[in-house]
């Protein structure tokens, strides 16, 4: 009996060992659990922005591609061997000055020949002369004579002209291409020598929308943008309207004339042309990085109560609120907003893909970025 009762006590001892730990545990997860409900994250420190109504120009945007105001590919006219090549591909030339020469070995041949021709026919001319005013000869023969002299100067031009045309001139003054002949090949009539583009104006054509065509008239400003001429605007002016819409996309065909002194713009570049309307509009404009993209639609976070600070100074005790926003156009550092928000709202600009509603923060505008309409890159 003394046996079995000690093994009761002693399992009875275990029994509230155990309940007395498993008690203590319970009491701490119950801690813990407490803690965490009541568990505050530290504020998320983030720079902010007044939403601020401003006055933008309007604009019509379009995209389009730029061509010479003058281009050809030089050809030869007459067939012929090539004597000469007076030029270097990709250089600029004037106006008359010669690009190939064509042998003229038969014309200079005959040549010589027919100018004399033409001196024995003028003088058999003077004596035709002076004969009929003798009345020596008949009125037909001193005809025969005049028919003759001129024969044989139609003779020369003839040669002269076909000599001239072996030498193939710049019709005007621009740029060259790549030189597509060799020095001692055979041309034939129409075949390319090189491409000349004269770059300075240069056109800039683009389609417009039919409803956005009564806004657009000759000599309105436009303003271009291209990858090739990154950081830089290109200014310029409607110089032609096509008259007639096109009825497959309603669309019109518009041609600026840009400036081009430097010759950086060349035909075929594609562009982003702007055309500058009369009048301006009133807009709500936010940076663009304060704006959380979603497929559900685009976001801010409103920091609710904040006013603004000065200096950098941190302002505590604040809290987000997601706002769903619609934009519209976006212009360097900002875009506009169309509904969503009102002109004196402040919104977070730094970080908004990790902050979320009810989220607070605090404030700190020590190291806010600047943003500009038309920021350039800054040079290294």
């Amino acid at each position: 009996m003394g046996m079995v009762k000690r093994l009761f006590f002693t399992a009875v001892g275990l029994v509230a060992l155990l309940g007395a730990v498993a008690g203590i545990k319970a009491l701490q997860i119950r801690r813990m659990i407490d803690q965490g409900s009541h568990f505050v994250p530290p504020p998320e420190t983030v720079t902010t922005a007044e939403i601020r109504a401003e006055s933008w120009e309007s604009v019509i945007t379009a995209v389009g591609s730029l061509a010479a105001v003058r281009g050809v590919t030089v050809s030869a006219e007459v067939p012929g061997k090539v004597a000469r090549i007076g030029f270097e591909g990709g250089g600029r030339v004037r106006a008359g000055d010669l690009l190939v020469q064509l042998d003229t070995a038969s014309e200079d041949a005959q040549l010589p020949g027919a100018e004399a021709a033409v001196a024995l026919a003028r003088r058999d001319l003077a004596r035709a002369d002076e004969l009929q005013g003798l009345g020596i000869i008949t009125v037909a023969d001193h005809d025969g004579a005049v028919a003759r002299a001129r024969l044989a100067q139609a003779q020369v031009d003839d040669l002269r002209a076909a000599r001239a045309k072996k030498a193939v001139r710049a019709p005007f003054t621009g740029r060259l291409g790549l030189r597509l002949v060799n020095l001692g090949q055979v041309l034939n009539a129409g075949e390319p020598i090189v491409s000349l583009q004269a770059l300075d104006p240069i056109f800039a054509d683009f389609l417009l929308p039919q409803q956005e065509l009564a806004q657009v008239k000759l000599g309105q400003t436009v303003r271009l943008t291209s990858d090739a001429l990154p950081g830089e605007l290109v200014t310029g002016r409607v110089s032609a309207i096509d008259p007639a819409v096109d009825a497959s996309t309603r669309s019109v065909r518009v041609q600026a004339t840009v400036p081009n002194p430097g010759e950086r713009l060349r035909p075929g570049l594609y562009v982003t042309v702007a055309v500058v309307l009369p009048g301006r509009r009133q807009v709500l404009t936010v940076p663009a990085t304060a704006i959380l993209y979603a497929p559900y639609g685009d976001s801010v976070f409103v920091v609710e109560g904040t006013k603004s600070g000065e200096g950098g100074r941190v302002a505590k005790g604040l809290v987000l609120r997601q706002q769903v926003v619609k934009l519209g156009e976006k212009r360097g550092d900002f875009a506009s907003v169309t509904s969503g928000l009102s002109a004196g709202a402040v919104v977070a600009t730094t970080g908004v893909f990790k902050l979320r509603n009810g989220q607070a923060v605090v404030v700190d505008n020590s190291l806010a970025p600047p943003f500009q309409l038309a920021p350039r890159p800054r040079e290294e």
